[in-house]
């Protein structure tokens, strides 16, 4: 009983804190916030995992939420979707994703990072696809307004269904072409509310997003994110595509936690990687949750 009213009690005070902090939409990719050094935590913070109930995780959605990583519906569970949206918010603050949110991921949270642009004077509006952190950022007026995790283009060759090519997102400049509403089928299966911006390549809502590229080159988005880019999207609207440049990933270590990671899993393979076939108006995606 005592440590449950000791738990409760520093739930409420850390986040007594985030809902007083000024902010507006969050800057999220690169350089720290002049006021964001990391505050000390509680030594018995509760790490969560993908199942966790409760408050804190109600708490931490709507957190993420303010901050621009949409997490889905706001239940007080730790679903698939928030599952995603942490790894997002993991990557964009310098911090390896895991399927927890630990006591470095609270930090962040309490003091997150600001946004660097890819492009230095891109326009107002406009996408930003990072392939090195597998991340996408939406920008309104000059400012991020949402950033999710994506899987691109898995760089290896593949051959299905009498189609050959290589599985690349490639880099440059494109702007938004083709827009499908709703589920969409083509020769290399299923995609959801898609974008297509280069060619035969698109944005488009998936069931499987995982943490490296997999898909035959357009860019896999969680479902929960599909509808809100696509009404973003607009035709004509640029979309950047580069590689960030990778900075020495560091996750600190908290009082009481120790922050080593389980031995890495083998990769999973690849779920069929995809290059469309560019046929104007026609859905050519890859098939996705099989």
């Amino acid at each position: 009983m005592r440590s449950t009213i000791q738990r409760s009690l520093i739930t409420s005070t850390v986040f007594a804190l985030v809902t007083t902090l000024p902010f507006s939409i969050a800057p999220a990719i690169a350089d720290p916030a002049p006021d964001s050094r990391h505050a000390p935590l509680p030594d018995q913070f509760t790490t969560f995992r993908t199942g966790s109930k409760g408050i804190e995780i109600r708490n931490a959605k709507k957190r993420l939420r303010d901050l621009g990583f949409p997490p889905g519906n706001l239940s007080p569970r730790y679903d698939s979707a928030l599952r995603m949206t942490v790894w997002a918010f993991q990557k964009a603050n310098g911090l390896k994703p895991v399927d927890r949110i630990d006591p470095p991921t609270w930090q962040a949270l309490l003091h997150p990072r600001r946004v660097r642009p890819l492009v230095a004077g891109g326009e107002p509006e406009r996408t930003e696809i990072d392939l090195r952190r597998q991340l996408l950022t939406a920008w309104r007026g000059g400012k991020p307004v949402l950033v999710t995790h994506i899987s691109t283009g898995a760089r290896r060759p593949y051959c299905e269904k009498g189609h050959c090519g290589f599985a690349s997102t490639p880099l440059g400049d494109y702007r938004v072409g083709v827009r499908i509403p709703d589920w969409s089928t083509g020769i290399l299966g299923a995609m959801f509310y898609s974008v297509y911006f280069n060619g035969g390549i698109a944005i488009h809502g998936s069931t499987l997003v995982p943490r490296f590229p997999a898909s035959h080159g357009c860019v896999r988005v969680p479902l929960h994110n599909a509808l809100d880019l696509y009404r973003f999207l607009q035709p004509g609207m640029p979309v950047y595509v580069r590689r960030s440049e990778a900075p020495a990933e560091r996750r600190p270590k908290a009082r009481g936690e120790n922050l080593r990671l389980p031995r890495a899993r083998p990769p999973e393979a690849p779920h069929r990687p995809h290059r469309h076939s560019a046929r104007p108006g026609r859905s050519t995606g890859d098939r996705t949750g099989t």
